[in-house]
């Protein structure tokens, strides 16, 4: 059974068979910035649509990278520290077959597992997190219905909240975007960041639009500039290329956890590489 890592979430563990235990209380906490703080996670994530996992660039020109359950399981063997499973193109009548493939997910992994997508009302979560999710993400239900988060807070605990943010850089403003990323709003990223934290979001995963499948590196001046002004985790995403762009985000924005997608799925950097790298440059990572 993984030990529960109580320093920078609160989430159930699992036995290697899938069956849950309960979650510790408490909140989630940020890592401090002294390099003698919390390990920070890698996280794989899967973008289903229709039952496969795609990757695409600058969310557009979706390709197959994959069976979700497949690489769920070779991810929590490599040792990744979460698995984050995002329904991209969810919808309501589509929600009894994709608690089926979180059911088949949550079975072959041992690692926390968060899931995003179509979640517009507490009976949508409850679904997910009895269909084997530890924490559930909301993005564009939190943008159309705010108090969604404080429901949601309310009802599971902030710790099992996840609120994901699509932002991309629009005439010198970063601004959020909906219904993966085809829509744009007026709202100021960093202004949603602030009022989703104080509606009672336990941790927040922001995906940088202009950077998603570049492989150019992560937006390490936004995320340190958000970071610098959060109590609550931040998981950094969009851009990585190569490992190196995992210890710039690292070691220049002291975000809690980076996530990526493509450089996983097909092979380009295997997670215990990466994580050896991370502790010859003193950035503190579980093994």
């Amino acid at each position: 059974m993984n030990e529960i890592n109580t320093k920078h979430m609160i989430v159930s563990p699992r036995t290697l068979n899938g069956d849950k235990l309960a979650a510790s209380p408490g909140d989630l906490v940020k890592s401090p910035p002294s390099n003698g703080g919390l390990a920070k996670r890698i996280i794989p994530c899967l973008d289903v649509k229709d039952g496969r996992t795609v990757k695409g660039v600058n969310f557009i020109d979706l390709r197959d990278a994959g069976d979700p359950v497949e690489l769920a399981w070779q991810y929590s063997r490599q040792g990744a520290d979460e698995l984050v499973f995002l329904d991209i193109t969810a919808t309501h009548e589509r929600r009894k077959t994709m608690a089926e493939l979180v059911k088949a997910v949550a079975r072959q992994i041992n690692i926390p597992f968060t899931i995003g997508g179509g979640i517009n009302e507490i009976a949508d979560a409850d679904i997910l997190l009895n269909s084997g999710a530890d924490k559930i993400s909301i993005n564009s239900a939190a943008v159309r219905n705010p108090g969604l988060v404080n429901k949601l807070a309310e009802a599971f605990g902030k710790q099992f909240v996840v609120v994901a943010i699509d932002t991309k850089s629009v005439n010198g403003k970063n601004l959020v975007h909906l219904n993966g990323g085809r829509i744009a709003t007026d709202i100021e990223t960093e202004q949603w960041i602030k009022e989703v934290e104080d509606r009672g979001a336990g941790e927040i995963l922001l995906t940088s639009m202009d950077h998603d499948g570049t492989k150019g590196g992560f937006d390490n001046l936004l995320l340190k500039k958000i970071n610098d002004s959060l109590s609550i985790p931040l998981i950094a995403s969009g851009g990585a290329g190569n490992v190196q762009h995992f210890v710039d985000v690292f070691q220049q924005t002291n975000v809690d956890a980076a996530l990526a997608a493509s450089v996983f799925h097909y092979g380009e950097i295997l997670i215990p590489d990466l994580k050896q790298k991370l502790i010859q440059q003193n950035i503190e990572v579980r093994i």
